[in-house]
């Protein structure tokens, strides 16, 4: 329960201030989880769990202070009706890595111009080297740089590689991406990444001490096949014994949203990272948010 003190007149302020949080009062038909109040009726909760249960002011004859206190009704204190955890709606939840949970997309986009420029190919603008983040290692440096022959992909991504490990100190997690992982944890959620990075990079990164134990499972593209084939998230599905409906993958790229409509599942995009959110409304995110701060209230609210 929460108690609240209204400070202002506003119209419906509490309802609108709950529900803008991720937390909206139960069985309200407004503003509410539309979901988790059928769930509720079915528990016998009929009305709206918003009480007034004091009131307070000076009489405007006497100036005495009169208080008036009404007890929570049955329906909102019995056992049988009191609001349990908001039901699950995804088990899983996959997020990519670079530029959805880490920041890390300039520095990837300056290291593959600068591979590229290493072994004399044409360098690609910022947008086209943003592009590819999310594909595998080498299927991203040979659409980012078509005119590099084949023969030297290996040079080109040992290129890649040492000007990523010299920047690498330089990144980190979004402010705010360990108390949202913290969250859902709490919840019960299981969760996964589902990245273009390789297993030693995303290994390196998940062995620091804020992070270690935080993820259930994860794939990397060279040990499985890259983005937008679905296979990442179908081997992790099969791994947690998941269905598509309770799986959830959260990205940046439209990489990342193509491979969730191919295995099936549902999707979040989020607008910081790497690809211009124009894209994404085509491949049906169920939201499009632009902070990890709006996503933390997403998914408090809607996972």
């Amino acid at each position: 329960m929460l108690e609240v003190t209204i400070k202002t007149g506003r119209t419906h302020q509490i309802r609108v201030h709950l529900a803008s949080a991720g937390h909206p009062i139960a069985g309200d038909d407004k503003y509410g989880d539309f979901e988790l109040n059928k769930a509720l009726q079915k528990q016998g909760l009929k009305r709206m769990f918003l009480h007034a249960w004091r009131l307070q002011f000076d009489h405007p004859a006497t100036g005495e202070r009169i208080a008036l206190q009404a007890p929570c009704p049955q329906s909102c204190t019995d056992s049988q009706t009191m609001p349990a955890s908001r039901p699950r709606q995804f088990d899983l939840i996959a997020f990519d890595w670079d530029g959805t949970l880490f920041d890390s997309t300039a520095i990837i986009v300056r290291c593959i111009q600068m591979a590229v420029a290493d072994v004399g190919g044409a360098v690609p603008s910022d947008r086209d080297a943003a592009y590819v983040i999310g594909m595998g290692l080498m299927e991203a440096l040979a659409h980012a740089a078509p005119d590099v022959p084949r023969e030297r992909y290996a040079e080109l991504g040992a290129a890649y590689r040492r000007h990523y490990i010299n920047h690498q100190d330089d990144l980190s997690l979004f402010e705010g991406v360990l108390p949202m992982l913290a969250d859902l944890r709490a919840r019960e959620h299981r969760l996964a990444v589902a990245t273009g990075k390789s297993r030693r990079g995303l290994d390196d990164v998940l062995r620091t001490v804020q992070l270690a134990g935080v993820f259930d499972g994860s794939r990397t593209a060279d040990e499985t096949a890259g983005k937008p084939d679905p296979r990442m998230l179908h081997e992790l599905m099969e791994e947690f014994g998941t269905e598509p409906q309770r799986t959830l993958m959260i990205g940046d790229t439209t990489h990342d949203l193509q491979m969730a409509l191919n295995a099936g599942c549902p999707s979040v995009a989020v607008s910081y990272g790497a690809h211009l959110p124009d894209g994404f409304e085509a491949l049906q995110p169920r939201a499009i948010v632009h902070s990890v701060q709006e996503l933390h209230r997403w998914l408090l609210g809607n996972a």
